[in-house]
């Protein structure tokens, strides 16, 4: 590996530091919306004791690891990306020893670190005293859980790569990024757990990559998945991350055919 590659992580992760006001007001957002949601499932299970295979507590547990774990891979290197398309300055990086996709993701990754050590830990911290969260007594549950979430963050990543590079064919693509992210807090079970979604749709999901983002990984967090399929969980996290790795190097390689400069 290029050994400027661990030095953006260091870069980045110092460049969110200076502004770590707004992730600790981030974590009281994060806060407010989990109670949001607690208290919308609570009305919704009323006296039932399971729904679409979850229990209260299990629901409970999921809502406050989803969103967390969302504080951990969300990143904005879409609209990073479509912005250094538009006035130009992706140009030069054609011509630095490195590969630009590799430092998108290692910018990424360094913001993602910060996310997790200010915002993640922290919130789940408060969560837990607020809300009756149960985690997970087996070492090796969350172990495994810490694998799926850094692949979650992979997958992520790649869908905003690759939504960002599609601002080489058509020159503002602000809105596509905007239906990516409905789309992925939508499909990736962050508002509604896929197993509450029709048949019919959720047996689509299971042929997406968006399960492998949020809903899975918190399933296994939950345990509603154990033992061996738990590893199926990565099995399918590793799959979707080959998969993705297709269409955004033959997406670059168009791109790289086609660069016009719209600023100045």
């Amino acid at each position: 590996m290029n050994s400027a590659y661990p030095e953006l992580i260091r870069i980045r992760f110092l460049m969110m530091l200076a502004y770590r006001v707004n992730y600790y007001s981030g974590i009281v957002i994060y806060a407010i919306n989990i109670g949001a949601y607690y208290f919308l499932w609570q009305a919704i299970f009323g006296d039932t004791p399971s729904l679409a295979g979850f229990t209260v507590a299990q629901m409970t547990t999921y809502v406050a690891v989803s969103w967390m774990a969302r504080a951990f891979y969300y990143n904005n290197l879409d609209r990073e990306i479509a912005n250094e398309i538009r006035d130009g300055s992706v140009a030069i990086q054609f011509i630095r020893p490195y590969s630009y996709l590799m430092v998108k993701l290692m910018q990424g990754f360094g913001e993602g670190l910060f996310r997790l050590l200010l915002f993640m830990v922290p919130g789940m911290v408060i969560v837990c005293l607020v809300f009756p969260v149960t985690l997970p007594r087996d070492p090796g549950v969350w172990a495994l859980y810490l694998v799926l979430l850094f692949f979650s963050f992979l997958i992520n990543t790649q869908i905003n790569i690759l939504t960002g590079l599609f601002a080489f064919f058509v020159e503002n693509n602000e809105g596509m990024i905007r239906m990516k992210r409905v789309l992925v807090d939508l499909f990736s079970g962050v508002v509604v757990p896929i197993s509450f979604f029709p048949g019919w749709l959720e047996q689509v999901m299971q042929w997406l990559p968006f399960q492998a983002i949020t809903y899975l990984p918190s399933s296994v967090f939950t345990g509603r998945t154990e033992g061996a399929e738990a590893w199926g969980v990565l099995l399918v996290q590793l799959i979707w991350f080959g998969v993705l790795l297709v269409p955004i190097m033959g997406v670059w390689r168009m791109a790289r055919r086609r660069l016009f400069v719209q600023g100045g």
